[in-house]
């Protein structure tokens, strides 16, 4: 992200004023999908683009911010109870609402923000923008006193309360955390979280974007929560001396025992989320031992688990997850909560440039146009630039 080219629209827009600049990331996830609401455990990193803003306090009580991609503005009161209309505005809004209850008295302050986040990618823009106005707002206006946990929960109860996304808190969690060459695993139960180092010195991150996305009949996504709650609440009728919340507290004896007892569907949502609660601590594994040809073998098979057993993949992302094995590469997946977006692919340097050209190459052939191609570089969380 070009900080002059935010500067410049600020100075633009503000009168020649000149403020603080601040950043913060979007994210990949390398491992564990659809595990965040079943209690189990997600490894993000935050990545080098994001949301960036200047941001000056301007003596009175009114916002006043200008979307610079977006060519839009908005205006309003830090007391207005309704806010903005517009979605982005709703952000910003929904950070300054949740900084108050924290006890933060907010005044009125100009910006401008720009982000080079890819849209429709799943990398997480929202997050992104949220976490930049908390490291922002902190910063201005409650002297650094509110913790880094606080403005990630912060920008997850502003998705739930302003914007009405009821999300879980990986996307917030890595925009805020994120180091530098640093993967993340966050236990979803306990919020708990370990770093890993991410720095391969052979292999590159690629996402393969099919800028696509299938809108399905009805809720796939509740679906498949009602189907984890289902089984999960089976174990729990048969184990009444254990405490059984979600499919995070079973075991594969616990799931065998139901078998007869709950769908057939069901029973294929749940085998998914106890083989991807196993494959991320295999990956934790690996990654301390260097070993990245097991980290991608463990990618292929939760590719696998989702195409089939999960079933939240489609024909462009198993055509890409295909594509990539024929290439020999180490390890490829579909990333986010499924139905269209992108691949993750871990790349055998020697093998990069082959895989990409073939990969667009054939996508078009296939689909009549070409996939976005989005090389990953994993930065650090939200932060002060200047």
């Amino acid at each position: 992200m070009d900080i002059e080219f935010v500067r410049k629209h600020f100075a633009k827009r503000f009168n020649g004023k000149q403020g603080h600049v601040y950043f913060s990331p979007g994210r990949i996830n390398l491992i564990g999908e659809h595990t965040d609401y079943n209690g189990g455990f997600v490894f993000p990193g935050a990545v080098t683009c994001g949301i960036m803003a200047e941001v000056c306090p301007n003596a009175t009580d009114t916002i006043r911010a200008y979307a610079i991609d977006l060519e839009a503005y908005a205006q309003w009161s830090v007391n207005d109870i309704e806010g903005p209309k517009d979605t982005w505005g709703r952000y910003i809004y929904g950070m300054i609402r949740e900084f108050q209850a924290l006890g933060v008295k907010v005044g009125g302050f100009d910006v401008a923000f720009a982000g080079d986040v890819p849209l429709g990618a799943g990398m997480s823009s929202s997050a992104a923008l949220e976490v930049c106005f908390g490291v922002a707002l902190n910063d201005l206006f409650a002297n650094n006193t509110i913790t880094t946990w606080q403005i990630a929960l912060a920008g997850q109860a502003t998705e739930h309360k302003y914007v009405g996304v009821n999300c879980g808190i990986m996307d917030q969690f890595a925009s805020a955390f994120g180091k530098k060459g640093q993967l993340m695993r966050l236990d979803c139960n306990s919020l708990e979280f370990e770093y890993y180092p991410f720095a391969p010195e052979a292999y590159k991150l690629v996402l393969i974007n099919t800028c696509v996305k299938h809108e399905l009949v009805g809720s796939p996504y509740n679906d498949r929560r009602c189907s984890c709650e289902r089984v999960a609440k089976a174990i729990a009728a048969k184990h009444g001396e254990r405490k059984i919340n979600t499919l995070r507290d079973c075991t594969w004896q616990d799931l065998e025992e139901v078998k007869a007892e709950v769908s057939a569907e069901d029973m294929q949502r749940a085998t998914f989320v106890l083989g991807e609660k196993d494959r991320v601590l295999s990956v934790c594994e690996a990654l301390q031992k260097g070993d990245y040809e097991e980290v991608g073998k463990q990618m292929y098979l939760t590719h696998e688990g989702l195409s089939k057993d999960y079933e939240v993949s489609c024909e462009e992302l198993d055509f890409l997850n295909k594509v990539a094995k024929d290439c020999g590469v180490t390890g490829s997946r579909m990333m986010g909560g499924g139905f269209g977006g992108c691949t993750i692919n871990l790349v055998k340097d020697a093998l990069y440039d082959n895989f990409v050209q073939t990969a667009i190459d054939k996508f078009k052939a296939q689909y009549g146009k070409e996939p976005q191609i989005i090389p990953v570089h994993i930065g650090d969380g939200g932060h002060k630039i200047c």
